[in-house]
Formats: C-alpha cells, structure tokens, sequence
C-alpha cells in the first residue's frame, strides 16, 4: 500500500523534439505511480548521468546554444536541433521522452507480494528507465538491496557499468579469448574494468585519447596502455597486443578508424613469426562496438586478414541471454565489491532543476574524464 508521506504527484524530466527543431526539456507534474502486487515505489535519491542517457536526454544534439526560461523550481529550456539530428529522430516529434537508465533510493511503499513487504524501507539500486525522476515503481525482483549505511552515491550507477563490465568478461570467456582491448579506456566505466581485470588476472589493453587519461590509468595500475593519435599509436597497439594475447575489443568510440586499426594490430600480433597465409591468422579477431562518441562512418580498412569479426554489443541483449541464476550472479558480486572494483566517482551532484541549466548541460555533455555528473532529486 501507498505510504501517507508519498505525495500524489511527482516531478519527471521530459525530453521533447518539437517540430520547429528544437528541443525542450522540463520537469513535468505527472502522477506518482501505485505499486501493483509485485511492484516496489522507490523515492530515488541519486541518479547519474550516463552516456547513454545523453542520446534520450539531449536527442543526440550537442547541448549548445540552450536557453531556459521557466522558473527556478519548473525551468523549460530549449535547444536548437540541425536538420541532420532532426532526420535521426524524426519519430520522436511530439512525443515527449522519459530519461534516466539507473538510481537508487529507499522503498516508500509496496504490493502485498511478500517479496514486495519485504524490500520496504531498504535502500535499494535499480535499472530500467525513467530514473530522472522522484519516484520509480519497479518490479522487485529488478531491484537489488544495498547496504542500509550505504550513501547514495555509491549505489545510484551499481548497474549500468558494472554489470557492462562483468558482461565483458563473460563474453571474453563465452567466446574463447583470453585477454581484452577497450577504448575510451579512461571513463568510468573503463577505470572500473581495469580494476576487475586485476582482480580476475585478465589482460587488458587501454587506449586512450591522452598522456594524462595514461598517467590515470597506471596510477589504477593497468600495464597496458596506449594513447591513440600518436605517431607511435600503430606499433604501441600492436606491442601490446602481442604482449597480452588480446583476440577481443569493446570499442566505445563508433567512428572512424579504431576498430580497423584494432583488427590490424591483432592480426599483425598474431602473424608475426608464422607462415605466410595470403589468408592471413586463422586465428578469430574480433571486435565489438558498444558505444558511439564519434558519429561519423566507421571506416575498414583490410588489413586484417579473413578471421575477424566487427559487429555491435548491447548490455541488456547479453544480460537477457545469461539468465536469471547468472543475472543474481553478477549483482551479487557487484553488492560486495560496490565500493571498491565497482565504485563510481562523481565531478559534481545536481539536483533535478539544475539538470536543465544550460551551463550545467554545457559540462555533463562535454563528457570530460572524470565529468560524471550525479542528480539528486532529494536535494531539489
């Protein structure tokens, strides 16, 4: 039953492509929901802001050239969209959109299913949308109990990057590899598979955009990294291909080049010293794109002989393939390792409002190292 306390309505971020190119995002009154029989009300304290949030959230623009009008507690900014943005998401016109992967909060109200009763006054962490929010009613089942001590913070991102992570590794292991090579390897995400790496003896190549994005990574203690857009890039990749074995890349970057560079680095590992094929390696290479920070095209150039693949990777296909004793799995080991291998860190916390400032769309979208941005719908 609804708890006294919970208000009858709610405060939800919407995201709107409008048909004069533009974007308005708001903070829409909508009902709080009920809980039905199996469902939990969680009143979300912390919710981050994620790449892939960015896409719903901003409508693939840029952020640029918002304005905001509105009031200080219900603000309504709008952002120009171009013409090319406004082809990719002409389905979206009218519609307004929900946002917000992933958060936590304390369970305020239940169903009468005693797995529902039973979650009632615990913090809990949940993934499955419409997050950027003060109330979520999920499932209980999705929902995983966090230490009663525990902060919000460290358990509003305990899905989205850590079960990205361990899904890695257990594609790596599915398929045959041995070791791994990840891009963009300086995000949250990849300082958190650094650290899982270490703690499962797995290999790792690094490769990322900057000497300082580097030097943050090896004072994590990765062994392998290298910094593309060097002139040394091609045989520092390949060095340390050879050096860890690595078959396998989760490519977050999309566009261009890298992917193909990758490919051609482990095929070059693996042929050095063997026999000439035309046909180059029998060994599999493979490369995977989950994410796209570049836009534009990706380019193959082939020079990685005929063994390879190059396709996309999604978190929730391959969570749904693991099932439901492999799911409990992973999330249990993310609950014990929240604060060390999957501890998330945070440049500045926000409050719901405060999402929709321009300049504060300025920063999270600028997806900087160490720019993760946290919003507090508790503190608005």
């Amino acid at each position: 039953m609804p708890s006294p306390s919970v208000p009858p309505t709610m405060r939800q971020l919407h995201s709107l492509v409008r048909e004069d190119a533009t974007l308005e995002l708001s903070l829409a009154q909508v009902p709080t929901p009920e809980p039905a029989e199996h469902e939990v009300l969680i009143r979300i304290d912390a919710t981050p802001i994620s790449p892939s949030d960015l896409a719903l959230l901003l409508a693939l623009g840029d952020g640029s050239g918002a304005e905001s009008t509105g009031t200080a507690d219900a603000p309504v900014t709008t952002i120009p969209l171009s013409r090319g943005v406004m082809a990719a998401v002409s389905g979206r016109v009218g519609e307004p959109t929900t946002v917000g992967n992933e958060g936590c909060g304390v369970v305020v109200a239940a169903g009468s299913d005693p797995a529902a009763q039973a979650l009632l006054g615990r913090r809990v962490s949940f993934a499955g949308g419409d997050a950027f929010a003060d109330y979520r009613a999920l499932p209980a089942q999705v929902c995983l109990p966090l230490p009663d001590d525990s902060a919000p913070a460290s358990g509003a991102a305990s899905f989205v990057n850590p079960m990205t992570a361990l899904l890695m590794l257990e594609t790596m292991r599915e398929e045959g590899h041995t070791a791994l090579v990840h891009t963009a390897a300086a995000s949250s995400l990849g300082q958190m598979l650094v650290r899982l790496c270490q703690a499962d003896s797995v290999p790792l190549v690094n490769v990322v955009r900057r000497e300082e994005q580097a030097a943050l990574l090896r004072d994590l203690g990765a062994e392998h990294v290298v910094i593309s857009g060097t002139d040394s890039f091609a045989a520092d990749l390949q060095e340390a291909v050879a050096a860890t074995g690595a078959t396998l890349a989760f490519d977050a970057i999309g566009g261009g080049r890298l992917a193909s560079q990758i490919l051609s680095a482990m095929e070059a590992a693996e042929s050095a010293g063997a026999p000439y094929s035309r046909y180059g390696s029998d060994v599999h290479k493979q490369v995977y794109i989950y994410g796209g920070l570049d836009r534009s095209p990706t380019e193959l150039i082939r020079s990685c002989g005929f063994a390879w693949g190059l396709g996309g990777w999604l978190l929730m296909p391959r969570l749904s393939r693991l099932g439901g004793e492999g799911i409990v799995r992973l999330r249990t080991r993310v609950a014990h390792e929240l604060t060390t291998t999957f501890a998330t860190t945070y440049a500045r916390e926000i409050t719901l409002a405060e999402a929709l400032d321009p300049g504060t769309i300025a920063g999270y979208a600028a997806l900087e190292t160490g720019g993760k941005y946290l919003i507090r719908p508790d503190l608005g």
